[in-house]
């Protein structure tokens, strides 16, 4: 009897103890299941639940990212041309590279003197087109015009006019170039000259940004506020997507003028 009774107790406590349990928010694969604490009762438990926090780290980043726009600029040509903004901010960055190019040489490789244009009587060409460029030595440039000789006096002056500061010495058809050698505050000081082109660069793009802005606002009449707001977005994100590459202009020029 006494076994009957503690039998019947323990059912009874099984009936306590176990409730069925639903959780929305458990995860759909099952991390694992425990025995059942009372025989017949497997039914009653749920599988064991994963909830999943997002880290703080990644609340931050998720917070700190917008989505991105993609809009079809044929379908907004009434308001603005987002491929001419696109094209001049696009511009701004060749721009950039020009400057780079023509004003922030070391002259430590014959690629230095590609940019000078040489005015002849048949027209502006490339130095690199009328006459093979090389390194004799890193404190010498040579230049063979042979296969343009007529062009030798005008390439010569093309060298003393740039601004990089060189004496070009003509013997027959060869211009030899001596390259002044390269210290360390005059790499520094080249360094700052592309950081304010940079700079320069990024204020043409925020004009141009504006202006755009500018006449997006003004054809606000027959558009919907959504797609306004969804224009200008598309320009800000173009502006900023321009300037990174400006800071990565940047920072391969400034690596490449430091050493």
């Amino acid at each position: 009897m006494a076994f009957n009774h503690l039998s019947l107790l323990r059912r009874l406590l099984c009936q306590t103890l176990v409730r069925p349990v639903q959780s929305p928010l458990a995860a759909t694969s099952r991390v694992g299941v425990r025995p059942p604490l009372c025989p017949g009762t497997s039914h009653l438990l749920a599988p064991a639940s994963v909830r999943l926090y997002a880290t703080k780290k990644a609340k931050v980043k998720a917070k700190g990212q917008s989505a991105k726009v993609n809009i079809n600029s044929a379908l907004v040509e009434d308001i603005i041309s987002l491929d001419e903004v696109k094209e001049e901010m696009t511009s701004v960055l060749a721009g950039l590279k020009d400057e780079f190019t023509r004003n922030l040489s070391i002259r430590t490789s014959p690629g230095a003197l590609d940019h000078i244009v040489v005015a002849t009587q048949d027209g502006k060409f490339p130095l690199n087109q009328l006459g093979q460029i090389s390194m004799k030595s890193p404190q010498l440039i040579m230049i063979n015009m042979s296969s343009s000789p007529e062009a030798t006096e005008a390439a010569t002056r093309a060298l003393r006019l740039s601004s990089m500061n060189l004496n070009p010495e003509v013997d027959g058809t060869i211009i030899k170039v001596p390259v002044p050698k390269v210290t360390r505050e005059h790499r520094e000081n080249l360094a700052k000259l592309a950081k304010q082109f940079g700079n320069k660069a990024k204020e043409s793009l925020r004009r141009v940004r504006s202006n755009a802005i500018s006449q997006v606002k003004k054809a606000k009449e027959g558009h919907s506020e959504d797609t306004i707001r969804l224009v200008e977005k598309q320009i800000q994100q173009m502006s900023e997507e321009m300037a990174a590459d400006v800071d990565k202009q940047l920072a391969a020029k400034t690596k490449e003028l430091l050493g």
